[in-house]
């Protein structure tokens, strides 16, 4: 098994918090481990959707399984991992609402397109195209 610096560690757990099904599949096992048709039944997917997500936490480290018979349980990983789920659910943020919405390109490190400069006329100090 690899060990993953910081950054690395902390990228993989932004990367399965970035999908909606899979934060939903990790707050479902932050309460107990679960059976991937047990939980696409509670979350109101498919069993293909939910066996994909697991995958892709499962390869991120998050979550393991515990074979059952035929079935396969899947839990947290990491029982601190429950916990960070909840300190990170007990925040309190101040969202700027021109800000990592769906059309923000703060993350390429330009200003969102609300409050870029428009592209029809010179800004002060530059000569027009």
């Amino acid at each position: 098994m690899a060990t993953l610096t910081h950054t690395d560690a902390l990228a993989r757990i932004a990367h399965a918090l970035g999908d909606p099904t899979r934060a939903r599949i990790l707050l479902t096992l932050r309460e107990a481990p679960a059976y991937p048709s047990d939980i696409a039944d509670r979350l109101g997917v498919t069993r293909q959707v939910v066996s994909n997500q697991l995958a892709c936490l499962r390869g991120c480290g998050l979550v393991s399984t515990r074979p059952d018979g035929r079935r396969t349980e899947y839990r947290l990983s990491d029982p601190r991992l429950a916990h960070a789920l909840g300190d990170l659910l007990d925040l309190t943020l101040v969202v700027d609402p021109d800000c990592c919405g769906p059309d923000c390109t703060c993350a390429v490190g330009t200003a969102p397109s609300s409050t870029a400069p428009s592209d029809t006329a010179p800004q002060d100090g530059e000569a027009a195209a």
